[in-house]
């Protein structure tokens, strides 16, 4: 399980909360299986589509939540497929400005055929939402207005964090706003 990988972080932001898409709230399922972890994951354009970026996410094997089930490893002629998922965050900045973000949760991510701790994942371009989160362990003035990242508004990670302490099975971590 390689939940201190991107930093002690232990988190997905992107990979987030219990929502069908970034506006609708519904309890998480939990459930352990190999998913990919997008909490601290940059992201690229992806050549001809304004919509999705590809989201540079990790793999890992663990309890994690999301909108739907888990469904693990599956293996497709692309390569083998597992979903983003959410796992619980520790701190974040909150960003109140237009800057675009990803939304990952539930999205399908390639594992990388030469490093599989690493996974490609299609996520939506999203924005406009209201406040969002930048999972970190330290703010700085660029937090918020540097490239495109894996997210979700404020209210998401409260939700998230609601339905983690319904669920039992993945307890929630207290979270540090960082620039309250």
């Amino acid at each position: 399980m390689r939940i201190g990988l991107a930093s002690s972080w232990l988190a997905t932001v992107g990979a987030l909360l219990a929502l069908t898409g970034p506006a609708q709230a519904q309890d998480l399922k939990v459930c352990e299986s190999t998913f990919a972890l997008c909490t601290v994951a940059w992201c690229d354009p992806i050549p001809g589509n304004d919509k999705q970026v590809n989201c540079h996410c990790t793999v890992n094997k663990s309890y994690s939540a999301g909108a739907q089930d888990c469904t693990g490893i599956v293996e497709t002629p692309k390569g083998q497929q597992i979903r983003s998922r959410y796992f619980p965050v520790k701190s974040y900045a909150v960003c109140s400005n237009n800057r675009p973000w990803a939304w990952c949760l539930d999205k399908p991510c390639l594992i990388d055929k030469n490093n599989p701790e690493a996974a490609s994942c299609a996520c939506d371009v999203v924005k406009d939402l209201g406040a969002y989160v930048i999972v970190t362990s330290e703010y700085t003035p660029a937090t918020c207005t540097s490239g495109v990242i894996s997210s979700a508004t404020v209210q998401q990670i409260d939700q998230a964090t609601e339905s983690l302490k319904k669920a039992k099975v993945l307890p929630p971590f207290p979270i540090q706003a960082l620039n309250k």
